[in-house]
């Protein structure tokens, strides 16, 4: 039947549907074939080069989650739900944001497979789930990497106004050499690049501090002052509690897109050395340092600039709108504007990279399991799906509409189709690891033999789905209010919960799947597969230095 998995005679599980007709070969040209055989396939093992390590995957997640959207965006928050209302807002999506990484790493390290939580849906869910997600994440990813080399021209443009197409030319070119190098060349550069973000973030806030405290001369002690004028919270389109709320509501969706990003990590888990041992850890880490991040920069924020502050409305996507610009020129600091620009530079380019390797890798899985064309499985010498990045490279020439200021604000409406894609994401993390759990149980498997397990994430998936759930249903409020209807936020806000239904029924109706049935769901494989690992070895304990180190330890 369609959907389930049969045992073949070498003892490992294969889905009936997701295997592509194989053509007899020599013995000589076998070794071009696909071989899907096993959870973590032979293709995979022989076409991939495991470059990344511990510290590679995790700055891949920061530099991916920390980039403009703290920076810029932070001010935007402030203004909507006021300072308490932003802090709680992201400290509501921070608990979904720890809850999400623990499920996706206690997939992740039984199925340590390429595209992540793509195939994870397809070998605990539905096939047609993970193609629906899957393409669902690629053309997100495809349109993330013009949108943010449009971001880094508008940047460069703070200093110079030489032609922007130039410098689009330019970092098309550099993105590509870097998306056609050895998979070690991008871990080391996102390393360097979260590391300058990192930096950047813990100057910012000593920054903020030290000008709220009264520590730059001619400046006047703060303190929580505004926090009592105009106050904690901002009243959004509505008045008293309720505008409120409602300010605190806008806030928190807003942080959701602030943390995108955090769930790449797993993505290039075939290229991850010791993967069942360094994801779960990298989960771990990161979800820490990305809190802890956003919630001292949004608590400081909220110390240093008014809520009331016309400045953090404008729309000039430069280092004019960080509010750690506004706070420092009020205190008569120069040079910030300049250093923050630099960095929101390489957290936008940074961030292409970040999208290109996601895209890529999905990609990759997708075809793997028949769900594209065979062509995307060619990889160069060095373990790079060429292809895949050929046609990403391809899809970076719309960002050239942006040397037109029109064409510019089109697109960039456009790319906002997919905002909704991270919370889509995030479901389809939550919805894995809960029929990995139930699936557990109906085959009377102990959760402790998983590789990594928490008792907790029982009731924590619970909590990410129906919180991600509520979000992405009600991420476009503002245009059912009265007065306040706007098409285009509409269909920005809501048009990606179609698209991804159109392509499961799609798949469906066409390639007659079923859900998995949670008894065939293949466990015992994966766990014997995971056990006689090779690369399944242990991590040597940190040290104490490196347990208190929270940057890049």
């Amino acid at each position: 039947m369609a959907g389930e998995f049969e045992r073949t005679k070498t003892g490992q599980y294969v889905h009936d549907v997701e295997q592509p007709e194989q053509p007899e070969q020599s013995a000589a040209s076998s070794s071009d074939v696909p071989d899907l055989r096993g959870i973590v396939t032979q293709h995979e093992h022989r076409s991939l080069i495991r470059g990344l390590g511990q510290r590679h995957i995790q700055m891949i997640a920061i530099a991916g989650a920390v980039g403009t959207g703290l920076f810029l965006g932070l001010g935007g928050s402030i203004a909507t739900g006021g300072p308490l209302g932003a802090l709680l807002g992201y400290m509501f999506v921070g608990l979904i944001v720890c809850s999400i990484q623990f499920a996706l790493g206690e997939v992740a390290a039984l199925l340590p497979v390429t595209g992540s939580f793509v195939r994870h849906a397809e070998i605990l869910v539905d096939p047609a789930l993970s193609f629906a997600i899957g393409w669902n994440v690629v053309y997100g990813c495809f349109l993330s990497v013009p949108s943010e080399i449009s971001a880094s021209v508008v940047l460069i443009q703070y200093w110079t106004d030489i032609n922007a197409a130039a410098w689009v030319t330019i970092l098309i070119v550099v993105s590509a050499v870097v998306a056609f190098s050895f998979i070690r060349v991008y871990g080391e550069i996102e390393f360097v690049f979260a590391i300058l973000k990192i930096l950047l973030v813990v100057f910012v806030v000593i920054l903020g501090l030290v000008i709220d405290l009264g520590g730059v001369p001619g400046v006047p002690r703060r303190g929580f002052h505004y926090w009592k004028d105009p106050g904690p919270f901002v009243e959004y389109i509505s008045t008293g509690s309720w505008g409120r709320f409602l300010g605190f509501w806008a806030v928190m969706t807003n942080a959701v897109y602030s943390f995108a990003g955090v769930e790449s990590l797993a993505m290039a888990a075939a290229e991850t050395q010791n993967p069942r041992h360094n994801i779960p850890k990298a989960c771990k880490r990161v979800f820490a340092r990305v809190s802890i991040f956003y919630l001292a920069a949004v608590l400081v924020v909220g110390m240093v600039v008014s809520s009331a502050d016309e400045r953090l409305g404008s729309d000039s996507g430069t280092a004019a709108t960080s509010p750690f610009v506004i706070a420092a020129g009020d205190a008569g600091i120069k040079a910030i504007p300049s250093v923050v620009n630099a960095v929101c530079l390489t957290s936008a380019w940074s961030a292409s990279n970040q999208s290109m390797l996601a895209g890529t890798r999905t990609l990759y899985g997708l075809a793997i399991k028949g769900h594209a064309p065979k062509i995307f499985l060619c990889t160069t010498a060095w373990g790079i799906p060429y292809f895949c990045v050929l046609a990403q490279v391809l899809f970076s020439l719309l960002a050239y509409m942006c040397v037109s200021n029109d064409a510019m604000n089109v697109f960039w409406w456009f790319v906002d189709l997919t905002a909704a894609g991270t919370l889509v994401s995030w479901i389809a993390i939550a919805l894995n690891h809960l029929r990995l759990l139930k699936a557990l149980d109906k085959q009377g498997i102990p959760a402790s033999e998983l590789p990594w397990h928490n008792r907790i994430t029982r009731f924590t998936s619970w909590f990410a789905l129906i919180s991600c759930i509520i979000i992405l249903l009600t991420g476009g409020f503002a245009v059912f209010t009265t007065g306040n209807w706007d098409p285009a936020s509409f269909v920005s806000s809501y048009l990606d919960i179609p698209l991804v239904l159109a392509a499961y029924g799609g798949y469906k109706l066409i390639r007659r799947t079923n859900t998995i049935p949670l008894e065939s769901i293949p466990i015992q494989e994966a766990l014997d597969e995971a056990n006689n690992d090779p690369d399944n070895v242990p991590i040597k304990k940190d040290s104490i230095w490196a347990k208190m180190n929270i940057f890049w330890g």
